[in-house]
């Protein structure tokens, strides 16, 4: 197989009806690394629209469980990726993912918004840091396999296609992102988290490139010192000089899952899907309301 020979086989396939197979083959074989730091950078910056900081800040998964909720976000997201909507695994990862979300009082415009970053970040970095741009197929069929889960998750108003998705991301960050202290906990917790994975005497560089691959929206967010513009050149760099040594290798012929990364570290025995994720019970610190059924109309996968 040569370098693009998976570009041109995806280009055969529709982006609507085989959206599943291509964000497979995008995410799972060509940009498996690439994916893992988007969807990393997608929920982080969830955090600065300060209604989802503070829900996360009140439930203290992202403070005080950090790896936990790391391990489990990547594991159940992961999981329909690999078995898809129709397998019990992937069925089993939705109704999780539902009944964690529905424990707690989350308007649908930010449900909306999250699953708009799933969408466009990974394409926005891809373009500035892959081994090449990602084709209008794989973003079309990354618009369709996200509107599938919105639609599994009963997330309503979802966007038709990438514009519609990237117009939609854009307006809600223009109009929400904001300071709240809770929610710079939660940045504070993940970058810590990012820094622990590697030597501790690295941790301060380490969090200086994090915070350089940022946008300033997101730095004046949680009210963060911008880098310097020599700093940024470098670790953007770095990265885009990453992506052009990708580009001279072989294609990858075996794809790689989220459950293999090593950042995932909870789980060396393994894990069952059906027990990741939390178990609020309401009345208890960071559940403040009762579990509610989907409104009437919404369709969610429940079993």
């Amino acid at each position: 197989m040569q370098r693009f020979d998976r570009l041109r086989y995806i280009r055969t396939l529709d982006p609507a009806e085989d959206h599943l197979e291509i964000y497979r083959l995008t995410a799972a074989l060509e940009f498996p690394w690439d994916y893992t730091r988007a969807l990393e950078l997608a929920l982080y910056r969830t955090y600065a629209v300060p209604s989802i900081g503070r829900l996360l800040a009140e439930t203290a998964e992202l403070t005080e469980r950090t790896q936990k909720r790391y391990d489990d976000t990547s594991l159940l997201l992961d999981a329909v990726v690999e078995h898809g909507f129709d397998h019990e695994q992937g069925r089993t990862a939705i109704r999780r993912i539902n009944r964690m979300h529905r424990s707690y009082d989350i308007s649908n415009d930010d449900m909306r918004y999250v699953l708009c970053t799933f969408v466009v970040v990974p394409k926005r970095w891809i373009d500035r840091y892959g081994w090449r741009r990602l084709s209008r197929h794989e973003a079309e069929a990354a618009a369709a396999y996200y509107r599938t889960l919105g639609r599994h998750m009963g997330i309503q108003g979802l966007p038709e296609d990438y514009a519609a998705f990237e117009e939609c991301l854009d307006s809600y960050e223009r109009a929400h992102f904001g300071w709240d202290e809770k929610a710079r906990t939660v940045s504070d917790a993940t970058l810590d988290l990012m820094a622990s994975w590697y030597p501790k005497p690295l941790a301060p560089l380490l969090r200086t490139a994090t915070l350089a691959l940022l946008d300033d929206p997101l730095l004046d967010a949680f009210r963060y010192d911008r880098p310097g513009p020599l700093t940024r050149r470098v670790v953007r760099g770095a990265v885009r000089l990453r992506g052009r040594a990708v580009r001279l290798m072989s294609p990858r012929v075996v794809p790689h899952y989220a459950r293999q990364n090593p950042e995932i570290k909870g789980y060396p025995d393994g894990y069952r899907v059906a027990e990741l994720g939390t178990f609020p019970v309401p009345g208890v610190r960071g559940c403040p309301v009762p579990h509610q059924a989907a409104p009437a109309g919404r369709t969610a996968e429940e079993g």
